[in-house]
């Protein structure tokens, strides 16, 4: 299948901390209940159903590329996919997430997972990315979940408050821990390599829940296999974003484990995340998915003194904090890229027209 030429690399560009004509712009959870046409979708489709059939992944991908205008398409699909081709059943709930009847909890449950090849137990998912490549004129963005967030889900059985299984055996039985960590981090590598073979040019690592943890337990307990795996995923060469939520107090760490872009949530101002990863990185983020509900004129403002500190530095891409909300208005995202690709930042280290 052919791959289309990409016409905007400004994505890519901001990525590798070179210079842009404007600031660059997608949103994580770009394609969801928001849009209205994603929701009729939905009527007749599962979020898994829509992730198996690649030509349906593809269309859902594309909608807010069209809609929005955005710099960068991400893959539609969930992190939890691989984890189910690992032999770990799981379903969606809906306004919950993922929930596993049968949780990891012993030696066993770690051996019964099954060994992770892509082309073989995601044949689907590799297809929608080939399909997506052969339209897009923008980057296309593969992601994963991070191991922690992965085995929180898997070692909880869903979303936790206060993940007390998973810290408990992180502790109290760090063999299993390793070995669980291990498997996950060779599904991650495996998984991203695969991506980026079938045609995404930038990986995203989601380790959602990561902020959970001290910086001593991250340090012992994460940072290891995630520095592996953005080892092993450099060789790659596209950039590598690693995003958690609440994850301020890790910024510096996160940038020692080899990614090339720093999500940051709302919590941590640009400026403060900048000095905290180095010069060495490029920076994503960071406004608050709430204040899509604020007054426009409001929205205007946040935005540009975020675009004014992001800026400041080369290699910034303008995000949220975290994922677009179901209720928020299409139409505010769109005036929203469109002030971000208008806006002239006052420090211009990135470059802007």
């Amino acid at each position: 299948m052919e791959i289309h030429t990409l016409v905007n690399e400004r994505f890519l560009q901001a990525c590798r901390r070179q210079r842009t004509d404007v600031t660059p712009v997608w949103f994580m959870r770009q394609a969801g209940r928001y849009d209205p046409d994603y929701r009729k979708i939905r009527e007749r489709h599962s979020l898994l159903d829509i992730c198996a059939e690649p030509e349906l992944c593809a269309e859902v991908t594309m909608m807010p590329v069209r809609k929005l205008g955005v710099d960068a398409a991400i893959l539609f699909s969930d992190i939890m996919v691989p984890v189910g081709a690992m032999g770990l059943e799981f379903s969606i709930r809906e306004n919950v997430g993922p929930v596993i009847a049968q949780p990891i909890r012993t030696k066993e449950d770690i051996e019964n997972l099954r060994p992770f090849t892509p082309s073989e137990a995601l044949p689907h998912v590799l297809t929608s990315i080939r399909v997506l490549r052969a339209e897009l004129d923008i980057p296309l963005i593969g992601f994963t979940g991070g191991p922690f967030t992965l085995a929180s889900y898997m070692i909880e059985g869903g979303p936790s408050r206060d993940y007390l299984q998973t810290k408990t055996m992180m502790v109290s039985r760090p063999d299993l821990w390793q070995t669980l960590m291990d498997k996950l981090a060779d599904m991650v590598i495996h998984y991203g390599r695969a991506q980026v073979e079938a045609g995404a040019s930038a990986l995203q690592v989601f380790d959602s829940w990561v902020g959970s943890l001290s910086v001593d337990a991250f340090r012992k307990s994460v940072k290891p296999f995630m520095t592996r795996i953005f080892h092993e995923l450099r060789k790659l060469d596209v950039p590598l974003i690693y995003f958690g939520v609440n994850t301020g107090e890790l910024l510096g760490d996160f940038a020692e484990t080899g990614a090339n872009v720093i999500g940051v949530d709302w919590r941590v101002p640009l400026s403060r995340a900048r000095a905290r990863v180095g010069n060495q990185v490029a920076l994503q983020g960071n406004f608050d998915p709430a204040m899509l509900f604020a007054p426009i004129d409001v929205i205007d403002k946040l935005a540009q003194d975020i675009l004014d500190e992001g800026t400041a530095t080369p290699g910034y891409v303008f995000n949220l904090g975290h994922g677009v909300k179901p209720s928020t208005d299409l139409g505010v995202l769109r005036h929203l890229v469109e002030t971000v690709h208008a806006y002239t930042p006052r420090q211009t280290g990135q470059g802007a027209r």
